[in-house]
């Protein structure tokens, strides 16, 4: 009994803290700018409401991240695009309580089911049902459908110039940041060797680096491929074969390499910045006075990556080809009964229609308060985010609920409204990379200023500050009741499965590699990779969405981290040799007892039983590949 008041103590405790990232200045004021400057514009052609209406299609921002302007343009667009449709959506249907009530649970089903899968950055459905919602809230006018959709577009638009304005400054910016954090972790990387940080290490290193491919993918465009980025393309694929090279020589290694390596790396990343068609930057390599040959060969890989960025252009014009798979593969690997994306998706809905239908059936007035903090609270990927949010959202929210209420009894208009709006989006994403309680503070204030502004008339305090503490307060529990009876164990049990079906793709695709059936094959052509990245994506979020269960079990826990570590690893391994032209065929033999070996994993796996260990056969010339089947084999040892 007293483990309970200990999580308890510890929830409250994480939920409250304040994180250490730097404050987002640039992206909270362009989030400012974009909020408030259509309303700044309806009051210029003197229409505030429709200023407002249009002020709403400046949550289109509030999904701008560091990613690629190539990638950035498409997502902003799409939101955009979305946030138009559900305002005519919204006013088409405002008469119809249960028919808003089952859509808001579509809308927040889709929608995290699209971000999940899709491995999209942001805040996923909560302001696509915002802005459904409040469009419901308006007087009804379905007559007026495609006008408020039609300025949602135009201040969404805004949003998208606003968004793409870094492009004409530094239109490989989040791609080169990329590519510097890969660096710097390498050099991490290089020092760990001959120390107990090795492995820890390592997986920062595939993670950085398989963030950087898939960074330099979105970034892509085929009819404009310019010097710059092919150079970062080419310096990337050096990145990965100096760290296969690591690890092929230096896993086992008892004593700590040259600390020049990790320097040469460090100032590589260091004069980044500087290095723009004829300008790049000349850093001369450090070396040890007495060195062997493994090592001089460390150097050589580090002084041809340095030497990419002072090669002319028509030595590193290369084919650029990236592994990406299709939108279908992608939504269809998580759409499984099984795929916790599918399965939160699918919770998210049906609690959020349920959160809607009792607030109409209690007769709330803007009863769609309700079901939005029940989205809000629902966010949270797992069980103990859901409890931080709840947390955060209540002290976050009443307090905000608090603001609002006071300056709405001031019954602001006009130029006011639109100078708060920039200021309290402006604080909102300051402190968003905090704590989400702080940004529900001044997030809050902000939304019902919005959506009460055009129906003040006589304000009451005490009735508005109640009734929306009330709704807060509803819709919370609804959604923490939501998460606790309907998916509190559903990660944790579906592991076993999962991994067995993960490796079952992967001994698919070794056969495929290692057969005739590779020969010539292009890894972008390749299904049976696209196949095993859509398993390892599910099997790293479904583990990660079971670290946040309540009550954990811990010691299964830390057998699966093992399990799931060793698998992404060969899934590493496996995609680097899709890419590479050398491969030959092995025989019938050595490739049947690589899949026995496989499926007696995967059997294993699926049944919790430790597996036989066999014999692993060598792969030339690709050793990596098979250690890491055999610590998988190992991985995979129960204590039972």
């Amino acid at each position: 009994m007293k483990e309970i008041p200990s999580i308890s103590s510890s929830i409250i405790k994480q939920a409250l803290s304040v994180n250490k990232k730097p404050f987002p200045w640039l992206k909270a004021f362009s989030a400012g700018v974009a909020a408030s400057l259509p309303i700044l514009i309806g009051l210029l052609l003197g229409n505030f409401k429709y200023g407002l209406i249009a002020g709403m299609g400046g949550f289109t921002y509030l999904y701008v991240f560091n990613i690629p302007y190539a990638q950035r343009a498409k997502k902003i667009f799409f939101v955009l695009v979305a946030l138009s449709v559900l305002t005519a959506l919204g006013t088409l249907v405002a008469p119809y309580p249960m028919a808003i009530a089952i859509l808001m649970g579509l809308i927040g089903a889709a929608a995290i089911f699209s971000f999940g899968a899709l491995r999209i950055t942001g805040p996923s459905a909560i302001f696509f049902v915002l802005v459904f919602s409040m469009t419901t809230g308006m007087p009804v006018q379905p007559e007026l459908a495609l006008v408020r959709a039609g300025l949602v577009f135009l201040g969404g638009s805004l949003s998208w110039i606003i968004a793409m304005l870094g492009y004409f400054f530094d239109p490989h910016g989040p791609e080169k940041g990329v590519m510097k954090r890969t660096l710097l972790e390498l050099a991490t990387f290089l020092d760990s060797v001959g120390t107990e940080r090795f492995n820890e290490s390592r997986h920062r290193v595939m993670s950085i680096l398989n963030e950087a491919e898939g960074t330099l993918a979105s970034g892509y465009i085929s009819w404009n491929q310019t010097d710059f980025f092919k150079r970062l393309y080419v310096l990337n694929n050096s990145a990965r074969a100096l760290f296969t090279y690591i690890l092929e020589n230096y896993s086992e290694h008892p004593v700590k390499l040259p600390s020049e390596l990790g320097h040469s790396l460090r100032k590589m990343t260091l004069s980044l910045d500087t290095k723009r068609k004829g300008h790049y930057s000349e850093q001369k390599i450090l070396q040890p006075d007495v060195m062997d040959d493994q090592i001089a060969y460390l150097f050589k890989l580090i002084y041809d990556a340095d030497a990419i960025f002072n090669e002319p252009a028509s030595k590193i014009n290369k084919e650029v080809e990236f592994a990406k798979s299709s939108t279908k593969t992608v939504l269809g690997g998580a759409f499984d009964k099984n795929s916790i994306i599918f399965i939160s998706a699918l919770r998210f809905g049906i609690v959020t229609t349920i959160a809607a239908i009792i607030a109409f059936q209690f007769g709330l007035v803007r009863s769609y308060w309700v079901p939005l903090s029940c989205v809000a609270v629902m966010s949270g990927f797992s069980i103990v985010a859901t409890f931080h949010r709840a947390i955060q959202r209540g002290i976050g929210t009443l307090l905000g609920i608090l603001i609002a209420s006071i300056i709405l009894s001031f019954h602001p208009s006009g130029y006011l409204i639109a100078m708060l709006v920039l200021l309290l989006t402006f604080i909102t994403e300051l402190f968003i990379v905090k704590n989400y309680g702080l940004a529900a503070l001044f997030f809050t204030p902000n939304a019902l200023l919005m959506a009460e502004s055009t129906s003040l008339g006589n304000f009451n305090f005490t009735y508005f500050a109640s009734a929306r503490m009330m709704d807060v307060l509803i819709g919370s529990i609804i959604g923490l009741l939501g998460v606790w009876l309907v998916g509190r164990r559903s990660a944790s049990s579906r592991i076993p499965h999962l991994i067995s079906k993960t490796i079952r793709s992967q001994a698919q695709l070794l056969i495929i590699l290692f057969s005739d059936q590779g020969k010539g094959l292009k890894s972008r052509e390749n299904r049976g990779l696209s196949k095993m990245k859509t398993n390892i994506y599910n099997l790293k979020t479904l583990y990660n969405t079971a670290l946040g269960e309540v009550p954990a079990d811990r010691k299964a826990l830390d057998y699966y981290w093992t399990v799931v570590f060793s698998i992404e690893h060969l899934g590493y391994l496996l995609e680097d040799c899709a890419k590479t032209g050398t491969r030959r065929p092995l025989s019938d033999e050595i490739l049947a007892q690589l899949l026995y070996v496989c499926e007696t994993m995967a059997i294993a796996a699926d049944l919790k039983r430790s597996p036989t260990m066999r014999r692993v056969p060598e792969i030339e010339p690709f050793p990596g590949i098979q250690n890491e089947i055999v610590n998988l084999q190992k991985g995979l040892q129960t204590s039972d």
